[in-house]
C-alpha cells in the first residue's frame, strides 16, 4: 500500500503557510521565530492555533486565530497551489500497476478537499485519512500505528511518501518503508531525513524513470 501526505509531499503548498503566517502575524506585529516555526510543523490546525496563541501571547481565541488563516489560505488552495514535478504521473503509475493508495494528510478537510478537486486527485485513493480524525499529530509515536489499525494492514506492507521529518522518524519507528520527499521548508533537515528515511528523493520524478 502507497501513503502519501499532500503539502509539501503532492502539492507544493508549504509556501502558503509560510506567507499565512508572515501576514498573520504581520497584522499584529510579530514575526515567526525558527522555534515557532519548528513547534507548528505539522501540528494540527486546532493545536497549532492553540500554539500561536500560547507562543505569542495573544488576546484572539484559537477559533479567532484558525478562522483568519483560512481566509489567508483558501484562495491559495482554490486556485494557486501546484503540484509537485512529478507527482501526478507517479500516482497514475501507481494506479495502472494496481497499488492501493492511501492520503493521510494534517492538512485542513476544507483546504485539502479544494486541491484535491483542483488536480483531479480525489480518484487515485482508496481511503483519505486526517490525523485530525486519528486524535494524532503525525509525528507522533501513535499516529501510524493507528492509521494502520484502521486501514487493517501491517507495517510491512506500506511505503510513506513524507516531507515532514517528525512524520518520517513517526512512520520509520512504526515500521514503513520511508521515502523522504524534498520540500524547501524542510531544507535545513535534509541530512536528518536521508539518514532516517529508507530513500530520499527531490522529486517524484526520479521515481519515473
Amino acid at each position: 500500500m502507497q501513503i502519501f501526505d499532500l503539502d509539501g509531499t503532492l502539492i507544493d503548498s508549504n509556501g502558503v503557510w509560510v506567507e499565512v503566517d508572515l501576514r498573520f502575524l504581520g497584522r499584529l506585529g510579530l514575526s515567526p521565530t525558527r522555534e515557532y516555526s519548528d513547534l507548528m510543523g505539522h501540528a494540527l490546525f486546532p493545536a497549532a492555533a492553540q500554539i500561536t496563541k500560547d507562543y505569542y501571547h495573544l488576546a484572539l481565541s484559537p477559533r479567532e486565530i484558525m478562522d483568519q488563516w483560512m481566509d489567508l489560505a483558501r484562495d491559495a488552495y482554490l486556485h494557486h497551489v501546484p503540484l509537485k514535478p512529478g507527482a501526478l504521473a507517479y500516482l497514475v503509475r501507481c494506479q495502472a500497476r494496481g497499488d492501493r493508495m492511501v492520503l493521510f494528510t494534517s492538512c485542513v478537510k476544507e483546504l485539502c478537499q479544494a486541491a484535491l478537486d483542483r488536480h483531479g486527485l480525489a480518484g487515485y485513493f482508496d481511503h483519505l485519512v486526517f490525523a485530525e480524525d486519528l486524535g494524532a499529530e503525525k509525528r507522533d509515536s501513535t499516529a501510524f500505528p493507528r492509521l494502520l489499525e484502521r486501514l487493517e494492514v501491517s507495517a510491512g506492507e506500506c511505503t510513506l511518501y513524507e516531507d515532514s521529518p517528525g512524520a518520517c522518524a513517526a512512520a520509520r519507528q512504526a515500521g514503513l518503508t520511508v521515502v523522504g520527499v524534498a520540500d524547501p521548508f524542510y531544507g535545513l533537515y535534509e541530512a536528518e531525513l536521508r539518514r532516517t528515511c529508507h530513500r530520499f528523493i527531490h522529486s517524484f520524478e526520479e521515481l519515473l524513470g
